[in-house]
This record gives structure tokens, sequence and C-alpha cells, in this order.
């Protein structure tokens, strides 16, 4: 089932996910290098690594939302869909959360801040296996002339 939402040729949501899936879980590193080494600098990183994230998230969610609107209702796709969209509503809400706790002092880490990223980044690991479910195994998001010869999206005759 092809997306609605595309750019050149291509699902716009999928195309975006990469950057709050890699900078959220960056973040999370950055957190345990500055428990590990006790380097202030490792916390501001990871506090502007995640800013980044949050911001990559509310920009992906919209495109990931129009697309789960085309699925059809009462599908295994759709109930899949769902899941995903509010389970990574829950990431960014402990993200979101672990941000606010260190946006007075992004030099400094309270451990409750580490938490909540921790729990973010293992949700994200799930809703990420929820979203390759749903293009791998119920192929929402996938041209529906792929093949592995078809030609490029960017050819008019495609």
């Amino acid at each position: 089932m092809e997306a609605r939402a595309k750019f050149l040729g291509h699902p716009v949501h999928q195309m975006l996910v990469a950057f709050p899936l890699g900078l959220l879980g960056g973040a999370v590193a950055f957190d345990l290098l500055y428990w590990a080494l006790d380097l202030p600098v490792m916390a501001d990183v990871a506090y502007w690594t995640m800013a980044g994230g949050l911001l990559g998230g509310l920009v992906a969610a919209p495109f990931g939302f129009i697309d789960w609107l085309a699925i059809p209702k009462g599908s295994r796709a759709r109930l899949v869909g769902r899941l995903h969209g509010l389970g990574n509503l829950v990431v960014m809400v402990l993200f979101a959360g672990s941000w606010w706790t260190r946006h007075q002092q992004a030099d400094h880490v309270a451990l409750t801040g580490t938490a909540l990223s921790l729990a973010g980044v293992a949700l994200a690991l799930l809703t990420a296996w929820l979203g390759g479910e749903l293009v791998s195994r119920l192929g929402i998001g996938v041209s529906d002339t792929a093949h592995i010869d078809a030609r490029s999206s960017l050819d008019e005759r495609a």
C-alpha cells in the first residue's frame, strides 16, 4: 500500500524517522558517557542532541499520521500503526520529560533525566520494530509497482 505523503516518489515519514531515532539514541549515549566519564560537556551535548531529536519527531509524526489515515480500518496494519504511533507519542513525552529536567542547567544530568531517556530509547526500539513490521511485513508505504527491477521513482515512465 503506497504512502500518501511522498516526496520524489518515496514516503516522507520513512525518510524523516532516521533523525529522531538517531538523535534521541545518541542523546542517551551522551548521557551514559556523562555518567561514565564525569564530563559535563557530554551532558550539554546530550541536551542539544535531544532537542534536535524532539524537533525531528515533531516533524516526522504528522507524515506518519497522514499515512496511517489511509490504512484500511479493521486491518492488522491499522492496529500495528496505532500502536506504533501511540508508542512514539509516549517516547516523545519521555524524552521531553528528560529534556525538561535539564533545561535549567544543560551541563548536568539528573538521574531522573537519564532514567526517562533510557525508558524512552527502550520503547523507541519497540516502536521502530513496529514501524519495520508495517513496512516489511504488512507492505505499508511500499509502492504498488515495487519489484526488484522496478524503474526509478524519478523516471517519468515509472
